[in-house]
């Protein structure tokens, strides 16, 4: 019976095969994501290899390497060798061994060697990116002579939207031609005449992922050559590639700023032990941060004794603190990842930050005397007879502490991003902890000078 079973099931892949040919690429990686990596690979090995490409080169795939190698050899060779290079590239540098060194060796000695390039980039940089897969025609030749080679060299490019004109000497960059302003010109004048711009966009390989999401959104882009020092063209990234790569980013960048180590996998496929480790190591880092708090209020141990009334406003006190410093980690981190901000502009947002922390504060500060004057006027609770100070102290409390987290807050990611760091570590919980140690000190001294004299 079990027999027959598998029989059928590899019947219907089979037939899932012949009925994808018509079907858009992504319904087929949200199919083969379904299925385990054998039954994955039985339905890959029957598609088109056109097709199966692609598949391979959707980064929605789960788990390609192991659909690969569950793959017959000249078949993971095949599909290999007709993927995109930055999406090969890709693969190889997320692959662990033993698989990475069989695979890696089923390649053509040209292709592992336009890999082997690739990898030496640093992920997220334009050259882990770009691939080689361009056109790019010399100066000399006509619009005639470019549309000629287009038409040969098409299925073997990435994209033709773009063509890039180059000094036949030199090889050096000179012009940018998109194919519908080609298209559009004289056959028999130069490629270079219709170019739009006289001088093309174009990045170095060490350029990052924002840079480029930022350059390619500015110029209205499809896609951006990444050049060397002398402006020799190395490659192209792709606008798809750009918005996979500020996807990924931006996950990373969530998690990070939740307190967790970010997560390679779907959230669905983490496995238990996995899960733990990628959360566990900053909860305790958040918890021996933490243990500041109770040394703080240990310091003011005397002060709670005299005043225990005081312990009735530590929660308000730390979380408006805390909540005020996350917004304005979020909105730094948010302009510096745009490129809104640099380094150097760290000093505007300290002096936009303190008159807005300021603001707030006094907003919360006066809602907090006044909560306090409601409930003991109406009876609710007796503050006793220095309530008008102690609603005193509070509202000059969340003015500084708000003030304080507004500015902490936003020149942590300044700090990191200077120190080598990726701002989007300033987590939420990181930022929170630092304003309620500092907001504890602050909420005390406070006290000391407006109830110097009277409870304390």
């Amino acid at each position: 019976m079990h027999d027959i079973s598998e029989h059928d099931f590899l019947n219907k892949l089979a037939r899932d095969a012949e009925a994808f040919r018509g079907r858009h690429v992504a319904d087929i990686v949200a199919k083969l994501n379904e299925l385990s990596s054998e039954a994955a690979a039985f339905l890959a090995a029957r598609l088109p290899l056109e097709i199966a490409a692609e598949v391979f080169d959707h980064p929605s795939l789960d788990e390609p390497q192991d659909i690969l190698f569950a793959l017959d050899a000249s078949k993971a060779a095949s599909i290999l060798d007709a993927m995109a290079a930055d999406r090969l590239a890709d693969l190889f540098r997320d692959m662990e061994e033993p698989p990475r060194e069989q695979l890696l060796s089923l390649l053509t000695n040209e292709t592992r060697r336009i890999v082997a390039s690739l990898l030496t980039h640093p992920e997220g940089s334009a050259g882990s990116l770009m691939t080689t897969e361009f056109v790019s025609v010399p100066s000399t030749w006509t619009i005639g002579e470019t549309l000629k080679h287009l038409r040969e060299v098409e299925s073997a490019r990435e994209t033709i939207y773009a063509i890039y004109v180059v000094n036949p000497t030199s090889r050096r960059l000179e012009r940018a031609v998109s194919l519908r302003r080609l298209i559009s010109g004289d056959l028999h004048a130069p490629v270079g005449s219709v170019a739009r711009y006289d001088t093309p966009v174009s990045v170095l390989p060490q350029t990052d992922r924002e840079e480029l999401a930022r350059l390619i959104s500015e110029h209205d882009l499809l896609a951006i050559p990444v050049v060397d020092e002398k402006g020799h063209v190395l490659g192209i990234v792709t606008v798809d590639d750009v918005i996979d790569a500020m996807v990924e980013a931006s996950t990373e960048d969530a998690h990070k700023f939740g307190g967790v180590e970010a997560l390679d996998q779907p959230y669905t496929q983490i496995g238990f032990l996995e899960m733990l480790r990628k959360r566990a190591g900053w909860l305790a880092v958040l918890f021996l941060s933490e243990m500041l708090t109770a040394s703080a209020m240990q310091h003011f141990e005397d002060e709670l004794e005299r005043a225990v009334v005081l312990t009735l406003f530590i929660p308000l006190i730390m979380s408006s603190g805390g909540n005020s410093g996350s917004q304005a980690t979020s909105l730094i981190i948010r302009a510096l990842a745009l490129g809104e901000l640099r380094l150097k502009d760290w000093w505007r947002v300290a002096l936009r930050e303190l008159p807005t922390g300021a603001a707030l504060g006094s907003f919360l500060g006066l809602i907090g005397i006044a909560r306090i004057a409601v409930w003991q006027k109406a009876g609710i609770y007796d503050y006793g007879p220095y309530w008008v100070l102690i609603a005193l102290t509070v509202g000059l409390a969340l003015v500084a502490i708000v003030t304080f987290g507004s500015l902490a807050g936003s020149m942590l990611p300044f700090i990191l991003k200077r120190l080598g760091f990726d701002p989007a570590s300033a987590s939420a919980p990181f930022v929170a902890t630092l304003v309620d140690v500092s907001g504890l000190v602050i909420y005390f001294s406070v006290a000391l000078l407006v109830l110097h004299g009277t409870l304390l």
